[in-house]
Parts: structure tokens; C-alpha cells; sequence
């Protein structure tokens, strides 16, 4: 999932366990018929985008963020929906599971993509069995990374045999944007000379520094 989920998680955990079931889409929603086994499905959320793989007979194998798995032995408990509670926990402390649910209950209520990604990797996806495959291979408990291990690199393995994520990777190019401007190396460097000045910490070392640092960030912007 997208990183910028970790604020999104933050806002809805404010609902409630409870709260949740009484919002839970009803079951039936989706026409389960159109799509295929080893399809990626698609669910575009507010700030992030999920993603599964279709493995037939109404079943959704995808990476989710789960402390649940971690701290409780109950299968009954942990069988059930995934909340948005279990989930930021999950997020926080890393740790995340390739489960399987039901379209519904993967989805949950929104409007599901089939195969989108198709049009924007360059590779061939992979025979729908063997997409499958891989996917029911890597079921259980995983570590779990917002940057380097989420949902996306979970089913770009499996549908493309490569494991990557496009939103990772627009989210480190609007970082570097960020960090490594114009604007940030002369934000840099009062900063450094501010501290120097202050401190009263005059140094050949501090002046290297003042002087390096922001020169980095511009060479770099």
C-alpha cells in the first residue's frame, strides 16, 4: 500500500471495531464471475491504492499490515476482516501477512480494477496459474514495509515475476523534490550558519560543514 497510508491509517482508526462492522459492505456486491485466477485486483482508496490476487471461488490473496497474527493464537480471530486498528498496528510495528478473503471483505466497498497494472508495467504478465501459484506459495506471515515490502511488491512478484512498487517509487521522487531543491540548500545553509552563530561554535569543522552540507543538497537538487 501507499506510504502516505500511515496518516491515512491514523485518521481511520478513530472508528471503532464496532463501528466497522456496522459499515461493512454487504456481501454479494461484486460480480465475482468477471474476473479470472491470477488477475491483480485493483482498489483505489483515498491516499493509497491495495492490491490482491484473484485465486478463484470468490478468494483474494493479498499482503495486509495484521498484529493480530503476532499476539493471538485464535484462528477464529484472526479468520475475521482485518480492522483498521489491527491494520495500524500492523503498519507500526511491521508485521503483515498474505491472507486470504473474500472479494467483499478485500474490497470493502470500492470500486475494484482488474488487471490496470497490465497497461503500466513493461513486462508480460505471467500464465494466470502460475500468478496463482505464487501467490498461494507466499501465504502466512510476513515482515512488512511501507517503502520496500508492501501489497503492490507482493503481487508485481507474483503477476510479473519482479518485485516493485510505482507508488513507492512516486513517493520517493516527491521526497527527493523536496529534500533535494534549491530552496532546501539555502534553507540549509542559514540554518547551519544560524546554529554556528548561536552556539558561538566557530570551527574549521563547523565551517566545513556549513559549507558541505549545502553545497551536497544543491549539487543533488
Amino acid at each position: 500500500m501507499f506510504p502516505l497510508q500511515f496518516l491515512s491509517c491514523f485518521f481511520v482508526a478513530l472508528t471503532t471495531d464496532k463501528d466497522e462492522e456496522k459499515k461493512k459492505p454487504k456481501q454479494g456486491k461484486y460480480d465475482i464471475s468477471v474476473f479470472k485466477r491470477g488477475d491483480i485486483l485493483e482498489v483505489p482508496r483515498t491516499l493509497f491504492t491495495h492490491f490482491g490476487i484473484y485465486l478463484g471461488n470468490n478468494r483474494v490473496a493479498h499482503l495486509i499490515p495484521d498484529i493480530l497474527p503476532v499476539i493471538s493464537a485464535d484462528k477464529s480471530a484472526i479468520a475475521k476482516m482485518v480492522t483498521n486498528n489491527r491494520l495500524l498496528l500492523g503498519v507500526i510495528t511491521k508485521q503483515a501477512s498474505v491472507r486470504v478473503d473474500c472479494v467483499d471483505d478485500f474490497a470493502y466497498g470500492a470500486e475494484i480494477l482488474v488487471n490496470h497494472m497490465d497497461k503500466v508495467c513493461s513486462r508480460l504478465p505471467l500464465d494466470g496459474e502460475e500468478v496463482a501459484r505464487r501467490a498461494e506459495k507466499l501465504l502466512g506471515s510476513v515482515e512488512y514495509s511501507l517503502l520496500w515490502y508492501n501489497c503492490e511488491h507482493y503481487v508485481m512478484y507474483c503477476r510479473y515475476g519482479t518485485s516493485m512498487s510505482f507508488q513507492t517509487y512516486q513517493f520517493c521522487k516527491i521526497v527527493r523534490k523536496i529534500v533535494f531543491s534549491k530552496t532546501s540548500s539555502f534553507l540549509t545553509l542559514l540554518l547551519c550558519l544560524f546554529t554556528i552563530v548561536y552556539l558561538g561554535c566557530v570551527s574549521v569543522y563547523g565551517i566545513l560543514l556549513t559549507a558541505v552540507i549545502p553545497f551536497t543538497i544543491w549539487m543533488a537538487s
